[in-house]
């Protein structure tokens, strides 16, 4: 709304970005309501969002990606924000985040077996970290992946999987080693039409989010060749992890950014409607004032996340700056949602209003991948380096 465009992009991006809003409008803008009836989106839809190249952007084309760099990814997950606040589809988990994590530490014949069917929607991707009980500490999860003969065998459960109703791979955070903390951590990637022993829960009942499915998953004496071990090497799944967390948290700053900016633009255009005292709310200075910081935090949020992409692209951005935007963006949006919400009146109460979605989706940024309190804990470990 300021006009202000970040120093990398650039009229290919532009046109890019302009083709995926238009895409999110036509393919998944009109079908939200129903998925969020049904607790998931359509999972024909993983197949048109591949034709149309939003899969594994970032993905070299030999293993079947578009060829592009983390700016696509930037660009295709403002644009699901910004198309409305769409929250079902869990492409970020899919392919920032899954399919990093193959490309970046799988071998070769790992990225030709999985990477070409993710990039077409035939497999859809999950990754399975957090445990009952768990929460943000990884270092001790109680799944457990024993080497016996020539298979591992996976016991263990898992909750709050995104995409674990539909995911097709999933990719479990296990102990291989008897040693304690973050050593015998390794990532084994479960094929789940072929598992015997696999076994997904319920379709989690959530405060918001509602057209994503998120589920709890199950392995009982689950079994997969040692090929299905990302990398080939036990032991280097918590290093995996925390090289792969800050463009986790760069993704989910993204989307606060997105959710921010869409959340003023309805606002704005509602109190221009919508009038009190005899004059639209917009006239009224209290509406004004709140509208103006609300527009100030975001543009600061904007300019701070650009930032930290081009950094991310120049392999710069360390676990503290990703930290950072991951709390502060996070508390922002639910900040600014609330302010939004709040001069909706009544309305802002009410599903049918965007900015209710908003408001219920938004809480939950604050939590998943590594709780704000965690974040502040990292940064603070920092500190002494200054």
């Amino acid at each position: 709304m300021s006009g202000y465009e970040p120093a990398w992009m650039d009229d290919e991006l532009r046109m890019f970005g302009d083709a995926i809003s238009k895409f999110y409008m036509a393919e998944m803008v009109p079908h939200e309501g129903r998925w969020q009836k049904q607790g998931h989106i359509d999972r024909d839809f993983w197949m048109k969002a591949g034709e149309m190249g939003l899969l594994c952007a970032s993905v070299p084309e030999e293993y079947g990606g578009m060829g592009g760099d983390f700016r696509h990814e930037a660009i295709i997950t403002t644009e699901q924000f910004r198309a409305g606040g769409v929250s079902g589809f869990g492409n970020s988990v899919h392919s920032q985040i899954c399919a990093g994590y193959i490309l970046d530490y799988g071998t070769e014949d790992q990225k030709k077996r999985w990477l070409p069917k993710m990039a077409t929607g035939e497999a859809v991707c999950a990754i399975a970290m957090t445990e009952p009980g768990t929460g943000s500490d990884l270092q001790n999860v109680r799944t457990t992946a024993r080497l016996e003969g020539n298979e591992y065998v996976i016991n263990g459960s898992k909750t709050f999987i995104t995409n674990g109703q539909q995911a097709d791979l999933v990719i479990v955070v296990a102990k291989t080693g008897d040693e304690a903390g973050a050593r015998g951590m390794s990532l084994i990637v479960v094929e789940t039409d072929e598992a015997e022993g696999f076994r997904r829960g319920r379709n989690l009942e959530k405060l918001g989010l509602k057209s994503q499915d998120t589920s709890e998953l199950f392995f009982d004496n689950v079994r997969v060749g040692p090929e299905n071990l990302l990398g080939g090497e036990e032991g280097q799944g918590f290093y995996q992890l925390m090289k792969a967390l800050p463009q986790e948290r760069l993704v989910i700053a993204i989307g606060a950014v997105a959710v921010m900016e869409k959340a003023l633009q309805e606002t704005v255009a509602y109190t221009s409607e919508r009038k009190a005292f005899g004059k639209p709310l917009l006239a009224l200075q209290n509406t004004r004032f709140k509208l103006a910081e609300v527009k100030t935090i975001t543009h600061v949020a904007r300019v701070f996340v650009d930032d930290c992409v081009a950094r991310h692209m120049r392999g710069e951005l360390d676990a503290t700056t990703a930290s950072m935007a991951k709390w502060w963006c996070t508390q922002m949006q639910c900040d600014a949602v609330d302010e939004c919400l709040q001069l909706h009146g009544g309305y802002g109460y009410m599903m049918e209003y965007p900015i209710a979605q908003m408001y219920a989706d938004s809480r939950v940024q604050k939590i998943y991948g590594g709780a704000n309190e965690v974040m502040k804990e990292l940064i603070a470990r920092s500190l002494t380096e200054l």
